[in-house]
């Protein structure tokens, strides 16, 4: 019997038979024997034409079938079949939400992680820079000078470390100075800018993981982006340029800059994070020229589409911008490092207009220092890593 490949989705963490996709009829079914892993599948099938998995191994003889718990099949383990879990079938839920033109946020934000001075316990941070928020409203992000990767559960007082956690170094259980963190779903693992070792590595989130792989090395990787192809995209910082690879390839081609340092519509100076929208248009923030671009797919010179490369105050302006995210109206989000504060700046528009913070350097709920990473939950809600704070802030949408 031949083996009908498709591209699925895992749904870790999301609760057995709760929605795993956009399409309402498709649920997660955890796979026997597992507790917390699962596959997003379409769940209105005819238990009467499903076999029983093998009793005490779990396993299915049909080569195109996986052995999952099914709640219309009496929550027994039945031998599903594998098309049933295309992504063409069941297409995963969007991060990126739908954001009103005219959204506002409370201006008081919640510290949700963090908080609690500058130092290494589960309770405290030292420079969180990026941020990403999963589907169960769990946090991730890189806990620069802690030389790890930090996961926090909404509510929880302390996180758990995902990946490093052993001093700086260079061993395959260590980070150094780690800038970016992305979830691949297909395959559940972490991918991670461990820059200050100059390479990208993966790190699986199965429990037990002790250590990770490296992807590429010799880079200067500081930012990271996943397409809905699965190419992976990393900004190289002192090559002033992004490419694109396929998971595997060593190589990429380049997405955006690749033309030396400078301030062309060709160039980048000192390019870190980026956004990668479903046409394949990259997003990077350019920091030393105090703008962010866009570089259509296949494009040879950028777009200006956020600052004036000028660094100010001003609305125009941006000041060493960091993590952005673009929703699905094309507005740009981007945390102004330099000037405290984040932004919002309409498709289009030539000047943007703070959203939170604003209110000059401090630790005061309606304050950021120094915000490097943005991210928003499925509900629009914001959440800021506040670096030089060492928290992590969440303000709400109302």
């Amino acid at each position: 019997m031949s083996v009908v490949r498709v591209q699925s989705q895992i749904c870790h963490g999301i609760s057995e038979y709760d929605q795993c996709s956009s399409n309402s009829a498709c649920a997660c079914f955890h796979m026997a024997g597992a507790n917390n892993t699962g596959i997003c599948g379409f769940q209105w099938v005819t238990c009467s034409e499903l076999r029983a998995c093998e009793h005490t191994t779990n396993h299915c003889h049909e080569s195109d079938h996986i052995c999952i718990r099914h709640p219309r099949c009496h929550n027994h383990p039945v031998c599903y079949p594998v098309s049933m879990i295309d992504q063409q079938i069941c297409p995963p839920i969007t991060m990126i939400p739908n954001i009103p033109a005219n959204a506002r946020w409370a201006q008081n934000g919640v510290t949700v992680a963090g908080g609690h001075g500058l130092g290494n316990a589960t309770n405290q941070l030292y420079w969180p820079l990026d941020l990403f928020v999963d589907n169960d409203q769990t946090l991730v992000f890189a806990d620069h000078d802690n030389h790890r990767i930090i996961q926090w559960k909404m509510g929880d007082t302390n996180g758990q470390v995902v990946a490093g956690g052993h001093d700086k170094g260079n061993r395959l259980d260590q980070l150094n100075h780690p800038s970016n963190v992305l979830i691949d779903k297909e395959t559940d693992n972490l991918i991670i800018c461990d820059g200050g070792n100059r390479r990208v590595v993966q790190w699986s989130r199965r429990s037990g993981t002790t250590q990770g792989e490296i992807l590429i090395d010799n880079i200067y990787c500081w930012g990271l982006a996943m397409d809905d192809r699965r190419y992976l995209y990393i900004s190289d910082s002192f090559e002033h340029e992004v490419r694109r690879y396929r998971i595997g390839d060593k190589n990429g081609t380049i997405a955006a800059g690749g033309n030396g340092k400078g301030a062309g519509l060709n160039q980048l100076n000192y390019p870190t994070y980026i956004f990668v929208d479903q046409q394949q248009a990259v997003y990077v923030t350019d920091k030393d020229n105090h703008r962010v671009m866009k570089w259509n797919k296949g494009a040879k010179e950028g777009i200006a589409v956020a600052g004036n490369q000028v660094n100010g105050v001003a609305l125009t302006q941006l000041s060493y911008p960091r993590q952005l995210f673009v929703d699905t109206l094309g507005t740009i989000y981007v945390a102004d490092s330099g000037n405290h504060r984040v932004m919002r700046w309409p498709k289009g528009s030539k000047q943007g207009t703070v959203i939170v913070g604003g209110n000059g350097e401090g630790a005061k709920a309606n304050q950021l220092n120094s915000p490097w990473g943005l991210s928003f939950d499925r509900h629009g809600n914001l959440y800021v890593a506040d670096r030089s704070n060492n928290r992590v802030q969440r303000f709400s949408f109302e």
